[in-house]
């Protein structure tokens, strides 16, 4: 190409940019004439000189345990009705701890979904993602032997692995010797595993990894499975979180840090976000999965869509190990980077999923950062936190969060906040107090933040060919 052919190309580059911004511009003063509220941009960003269109996402199965129970459906079914999950711990001994009240999944039989065998060859929280992710790709209606395996990867969220078979081991260490572990002791409570035993189970040879950044954990394995979508590593991903850390250690290292509900006589009111009760979170347990897929092989397989993964953006505050930062600045702006990311402002956002743990701090700075990105639209936002009724799942939080979102996407009801009972004037928004509500939900925005200053949020949208 000749210096006067690219002087050429380069004008007509810039003549381009100008005209889409007049364009952009001419739509902006209609809708402010009109006085109505702007909706999403329908006009897609045309890819730069040489570069491909960006693929979509979208979201085509789904699969979770949940202290509300085994299914999706049974999950909606609790959240909707504003009952709790939560109740007495059972799985182990808690009595001489502050907190003895957790969210356990409860009724779960791994042989209902795997072999014996594979089962006691794996730790709780890789039992509890294989049974989410086979009722998530059974959703999709994936035909594994149609697909081709390197096209489909995995990507998991967990906070911890597997710490109940840790005091497990450490105990038999104690009483019979070091010689009698198990063999699989090792592999087992990998955290990485959940992942693996997902490959293993469904032949997935693609994309794998697995994220542990706490309590974010969930939803930035959902966002980095996007990324690895958008660039065309993959055309299905099965991503998701889990977690099983119910047990003594793990319960009463978080009471010592006076990070959990100490009100046990009333476990289902333990858990209450944005209430001027609030007293701490509760610990609990369950996985879910999304099926993602590019829309292209989604349409290509006649499948059904739930909704489109829109936006991804991921933060971190460097500010502190457990408390976010004060001015909630991390978290506004991965808030922030996820709209822009979607290609929507702030005020076509209609729901927001809050991380809402039911801590005094993290719920006040939530509300902080929400008012510091929205301004006065956030009291007009629909805001509801899913822990109020199953409690804090921590690594696993997130893809279960992402569930409720795109429920309320897909069905026009918002989940409430229960036990929103004593207004707190550092969280004066509209939390959905009690009762669900019926209302058309376009956009939805789902926050998780986790110690370390970790911040990862979603933005999913009613799809739209």
């Amino acid at each position: 190409m000749s210096h006067a052919d690219s002087g050429l190309g380069q004008q007509a580059e810039t003549v381009t940019s100008v005209v889409e911004k007049q364009i952009d511009d001419l739509l902006g003063s209609i809708e402010k004439e009109k006085g109505g509220r702007p909706g999403p941009k329908t006009r897609p960003k045309k890819a730069g000189k040489g570069k491909r269109a960006r693929r979509r996402v979208v979201v085509t199965g789904m699969g979770a345990l949940t202290p509300l129970g085994l299914t999706v459906d049974e999950f909606w079914q609790g959240l909707v009705e504003g009952r709790s999950g939560i109740a007495r711990t059972t799985r182990c001994d808690v009595s001489g701890l502050s907190c003895q009240i957790s969210g356990e999944v409860k009724g779960f039989e791994p042989r209902d979904y795997m072999d014996h065998k594979e089962a006691r060859r794996m730790a709780r929280f890789s039992q509890l993602i294989v049974a989410a992710a086979k009722a998530a790709l059974e959703d999709a209606g994936v035909n594994l032997g149609r697909e081709k395996q390197e096209r489909m990867g995995v990507l998991v969220g967990n906070g911890i692995g597997g710490f109940p078979e840790v005091e497990e081991g450490f105990h038999i260490i104690q009483q019979k010797g070091g010689m009698r572990l198990n063999p699989f002791f090792m592999p087992v409570i990998l955290p990485n595993m959940a992942a693996g035993q997902i490959s293993m189970m469904f032949g997935l040879k693609g994309f794998s990894s697995t994220i542990t950044t706490a309590c974010a954990a969930a939803t930035q394995a959902m966002g980095d499975a996007v990324e690895v979508i958008r660039q065309n590593k993959a055309d299905i991903m099965v991503a998701g979180g889990t977690e099983a850390a119910i047990t003594p250690i793990g319960v009463a290292g978080f009471c010592v840090m006076k990070a959990l509900s100490s009100r046990n006589d009333e476990p289902t009111k333990a858990s209450r976000p944005f209430d001027a009760k609030r007293d701490g979170f509760v610990p609990s347990e369950g996985a879910a999965v999304l099926i993602l897929e590019s829309l292209e092989h989604a349409q290509r397989r006649g499948a059904r869509v739930y909704a489109e993964v829109a936006g991804v953006g991921i933060t971190s505050d460097a500010y502190h190990v457990t408390a976010p930062d004060s001015e909630g600045d991390g978290g506004m702006r991965a808030m922030s980077l996820a709209i822009e990311d979607a290609g929507l402002k702030p005020s076509e956002i209609d729901y927001i999923n809050a991380h809402g743990t039911s801590t005094p701090i993290n719920d006040s700075i939530e509300t902080l950062a929400i008012k510091r990105l929205f301004g006065d639209y956030a009291y007009k936002l629909c805001i509801s936190s899913t822990k109020s009724m199953i409690g804090h799942l921590l690594g696993a939080s997130g893809a279960v969060e992402a569930i409720a979102s795109i429920k309320a996407i897909t069905e026009g009801v918002i989940h409430p906040t229960i036990n929103y009972e004593y207004p707190d004037p550092d969280c004066d928004l509209d939390y959905v107090p009690n009762v669900a509500r019926k209302k058309n939900v376009n956009a939805a925005l789902s926050n998780s933040f986790g110690f370390g200053g970790q911040n990862a949020c979603l933005v999913f949208r009613k799809f739209d060919e």
